[in-house]
């Protein structure tokens, strides 16, 4: 991977560009899924690239649903293990129980297995995905494939980086989903009972947080009620209320020959027309 220095103002971005772009080397990435990454990159700069007081408050709650939960299950794809094999494995220590299962929707045996591979060897246990034996109704893609002892089965799916169409196919199933995706305006996000806007990695570590803190403060028996609306239109809120601060802060030009260069203002000053 490419050197970059710990000093850059932007080096935890930059580093997971450059995972990123190892990854889809070794073919565990997809080129569309670095497409995805940088829709996902330009909302964090709304946020500020850190934690929103509606995302915490969403990730403590995540972490109540998954300790109440009967058979919670988290959805992998390529982008997921590329970036947060180390933090699914934090948050599985966390929440014993916890079934992981890979699903692609640009899937090949080779796909899966690689991705398989790479959450083994960070130390995720029970790995599901390899033998989908059963099908998620209603969804014509390959993400509808799943495993009966997996998401079929699951009363609660933790879905990153997740498409719409099974994030709603699985509420249609009766299963609770969180979701966690940057962007506060996409189907993900719109359809999902417990939004997450935040960045993959913060938010896992936020929710595992959580969990061990339940040994201090233990959660209740039942899902803590949660207005999926309100978190989404406070996201909104609070990416435009950075983008305003941002605009405050601009000073407004006295006059734009100040700023325009003089061969650019000849070129864009209008000529006669000639007889």
């Amino acid at each position: 991977m490419t050197r970059i220095s710990p000093r850059h103002p932007r080096y935890r971005s930059l580093v997971t560009r450059a995972r990123l772009g190892a990854a889809s080397r070794s073919h565990l990435v997809v080129p569309e899924g670095l497409i995805a990454h940088g829709r996902g990159e330009a909302f964090d700069y709304f946020l500020g690239e850190r934690s929103t007081r509606s995302a915490r408050t969403a990730e403590r709650i995540a972490a109540q649903w998954l300790a109440v939960a009967r058979h919670p299950v988290l959805s992998v794809n390529g982008n997921v293990a590329a970036l947060a094999a180390a933090e699914i494995r934090a948050l599985q220590r966390a929440r014993p129980g916890l079934v992981v299962e890979v699903n692609l929707f640009h899937r090949t045996p080779a796909r899966v297995r690689s991705v398989v591979r790479v959450l083994q060897r960070a130390g995720v246990v029970g790995v599901l995905g390899e033998r989908a034996t059963g099908r998620i109704p209603h969804l014509p893609s390959d993400r509808a494939r799943a495993e009966r002892d997996g998401i079929l089965r699951a009363d609660l799916c933790v879905v990153p980086l997740e498409d719409g169409d099974r994030a709603l196919a699985m509420r249609r199933m009766g299963k609770r989903v969180i979701s966690i995706d940057l962007n506060p305006l996409s189907r993900t996000s719109q359809v999902a009972n417990l939004p997450i806007v935040d960045e993959l990695t913060r938010a896992l570590r936020a929710i595992t947080r959580g969990l061990r803190s339940r040994r201090r403060r233990p959660f209740t028996g039942r899902f803590d009620p949660v207005d999926r609306r309100a978190l989404l239109a406070v996201a909104r809120r609070e990416m435009a209320s950075r983008l305003t601060r941002g605009l405050r802060r601009d000073r407004r030009p006295s006059s734009v020959r100040r700023y325009v260069p003089r061969p650019a203002r000849e070129i864009a000053r209008p000529t006669r027309r000639t007889p």
